[in-house]
C-alpha cells in the first residue's frame, strides 16, 4: 500500500511538472512585416536553448489590440517601439529614455528589453520624380502644393497623436481632406507606385523604399520622435522564464537599421519566409517547411472550429429568439432590432470592443462571430413562422395537439425551407467574416490573407482566401443535401 501511495505521488507529481513544461511561451506581433521577422527571431531564439514550446501568434493587428493582448496574458512578449510606447501606450510624450519608459510600464506590471539596435521611425516619401518636379527636400516644403496632393496614410498613422494629427499641426499643414485617403500601409507602397497617391507615411527601415526610388523627406521640426526597437514582455513571464528572457536579451543591440532594412527587402522584395530570413540572421539552422499543405490543413482545422460553434449557437439561440419574436409581439419587435442592430457594427469594431471583455484570441472572435450569425436565423425563423397559414395551426389543434405539437410537428416543418435558408446564410456569412479572427489570434484562413497583405504577396492570400471560398461552396452544398433530407417533401417540389 505504501509503495502504490509513493508511487501514486511521484505520477502526480511528474504529471504536475510535465503540464508547467508544456505551457507554451507565446510570441505576439503586429501586421507589418518587421514585426513578423522580429516575432519570429524572438521565437527561434528561444526555441534554440530551451524545451519549453514555443507558439506563434504574429499579425495580429494594431498596437492597441497587441497591448491588450499583453496585458490579458494571451502573449507574453511581442517586439514595439519607444515612441509608439511613449505615444501610443502611456499617453506621455515626454518620455524618451529606456528607463523612463521602463519604469512607466512597471507599474502595469511589463517590462521592456534594451534597444535592438535600430531604430525604425516614421518619415513621410514621395517619389523621387515628384521630388524633383516640386523641389521637395523636407516635410515643410509640401506647403506651397499642400492643396494638389494626394497622399495614402495607414490607419494607425491617421489616428495616432504622434501620426498625422501632430504632424500637421507641427508643420501647419493644410491638406485638402477629400484628398486624403487611409490605406493598409503595405497598399500603399502599391499606390504610389502606380501614382495613384503623391505622398504616403513610411517606416524608416521599409524595404520597399529603395525599391521604389522614394524619398524622404527631411523632418526639420525633428517631431516624430525615436522609435528604438525593443520587446515588450509581461514581468510574470520574465520570472517564469529568467533563461529565456535572457536569451532576448542577448539581442541588444545586435541589429543594425542596414541589416533590418535588409531583411525586410528579403521578404517583400525577394519572397522569403520569415522563419528563413530570422535563422540566417541568427545563423541558426533553417527550420524545415512543413509546406503548404501542412499549413491549410491546420489554418482549416482553426476555421471549422470558429466557424463550427457560431453556426451551433446561431441554432440553439436564433431559433428559439425567433419563435419568441412571433410569439410575444412587443418582445419579438425588440429582438428583432437587437439583432438588426449587432449586424449593422462593423465586424473589426465589435472584435475590439470584445476584446476588454474575453480577452485577446479565441474568445472575442467566437463572440463576435456567434453575434453576428443571429440575424439571419431569428429573422427567418420569425419570417417563415408567419408565413404558415393560420388554417393548418387550427386543424392542427382540433386534432388535439397542445401547443408544443403544433410548433415541432406542424409549424417548424412548415417553416424549414426559410429556416435552413436562414441557418445557411449564417454559416456562409460567419465563414466569411471569421477570416477577421487572425487579428485577434485567433487563426484560421485569416492568417496568410493577413501576412499576405503585409507583404502585398497575392499567393499567400490566395493560400488563405481559396480555402475559405472552397469551404463555402461545401457548405452550401452540405445545406442542398440536408434540405432534401428535413425539408418535406410537398414543400421541396413547390420550392
Amino acid at each position: 500500500m505504501k509503495r502504490r501511495l509513493q508511487a501514486a505521488i511521484l505520477l502526480g507529481t511528474l504529471w504536475c511538472c510535465g503540464s508547467i513544461a508544456a505551457e507554451p511561451i507565446l510570441i505576439g506581433g503586429k501586421i507589418f512585416t518587421e514585426s513578423y521577422v522580429l516575432g519570429e527571431m524572438a521565437a527561434q531564439t528561444i526555441e534554440s536553448l530551451s524545451q519549453v514550446p514555443v507558439n506563434r501568434k504574429l499579425g495580429m493587428g494594431s498596437t492597441g489590440i497587441l497591448f491588450e493582448a499583453l496585458k490579458s496574458g494571451a502573449i507574453d512578449v511581442y517586439p514595439d517601439y519607444t515612441g509608439t510606447l511613449a505615444e501610443a501606450i502611456l499617453k506621455r510624450p515626454e518620455l524618451r529614455s529606456l528607463d523612463e519608459i521602463r519604469a512607466a510600464l512597471s507599474g502595469m506590471g511589463l517590462t521592456i528589453s534594451g534597444s535592438l539596435g535600430f531604430n525604425d521611425t516614421y518619415a513621410l516619401a514621395v517619389k523621387e520624380e515628384f521630388a524633383q518636379a516640386h523641389d521637395l527636400h523636407s516635410i515643410g516644403d509640401l506647403i506651397p502644393i499642400e492643396a494638389s496632393i494626394k497622399a495614402a496614410f495607414s490607419y494607425e498613422f491617421m489616428d495616432r497623436k504622434d501620426g498625422y494629427p501632430g504632424l500637421v499641426g507641427s508643420y501647419h499643414l493644410n491638406f485638402n481632406p477629400q484628398k486624403i485617403n487611409r490605406m493598409e500601409h503595405s497598399l500603399s507602397f502599391q499606390a504610389i507606385d502606380q501614382n495613384a497617391v503623391d505622398l504616403i507615411d513610411v517606416y524608416s527601415t521599409d524595404a520597399k523604399i529603395k525599391k521604389l526610388h522614394l524619398r524622404l523627406l527631411r523632418d526639420d521640426h525633428n517631431y516624430f520622435p525615436v522609435y528604438q526597437a525593443v520587446w515588450v514582455a509581461r514581468k510574470s513571464f520574465v520570472d517564469k522564464h529568467p533563461q529565456e528572457w535572457q536569451a532576448l536579451l542577448g539581442l541588444e543591440g545586435k541589429i543594425s537599421e542596414e541589416a533590418m532594412l535588409n531583411m525586410n527587402a528579403q521578404a517583400d522584395i525577394q519572397k522569403v519566409g520569415f522563419d528563413k530570413i530570422a535563422a540566417q540572421f541568427l545563423g541558426s539552422e533553417i527550420p524545415d517547411s512543413k509546406g503548404w499543405l501542412h499549413e491549410i490543413a491546420r489554418r482549416t482545422k482553426e476555421h471549422l472550429w470558429l466557424v463550427g460553434v457560431s453556426l451551433l449557437f446561431s441554432v440553439l439561440v436564433g431559433i428559439p429568439l425567433g419563435v419568441a419574436a412571433v410569439r410575444y409581439h412587443a418582445a419579438g419587435q425588440a429582438i428583432l432590432l437587437s439583432s438588426a442592430v449587432i449586424q449593422t457594427v462593423p465586424s473589426l469594431a465589435l472584435l475590439c470592443f470584445l476584446i476588454p471583455v474575453f480577452g485577446v484570441g479565441t474568445k472575442p472572435a467566437l463572440a463576435a462571430l456567434c453575434l453576428y450569425s443571429l440575424l439571419p436565423v431569428v429573422l427567418n425563423t420569425f419570417t417563415g413562422i408567419r408565413a404558415v397559414n393560420p388554417i393548418h395551426v387550427e386543424n392542427a389543434r382540433a386534432f388535439g395537439l397542445n401547443r408544443r405539437q403544433v410548433l415541432f410537428r406542424v409549424v417548424l416543418p412548415l417553416a424549414s425551407p426559410t429556416l435552413l435558408a436562414g441557418i445557411k446564410t449564417a454559416t456562409i456569412v460567419s465563414i466569411g467574416t471569421a477570416t477577421l479572427a487572425a487579428l485577434v489570434g485567433a487563426g484560421g484562413y485569416g492568417a496568410p490573407i493577413v501576412s499576405g497583405l503585409a507583404l502585398n504577396d497575392v499567393p499567400t492570400i490566395l493560400m488563405g482566401a481559396v480555402p475559405a471560398a472552397l469551404m463555402a461552396l461545401v457548405a452550401h452544398g452540405i445545406f442542398e443535401l440536408l434540405g432534401m433530407v428535413l425539408i418535406p417533401a410537398g414543400l421541396r417540389r413547390r420550392a
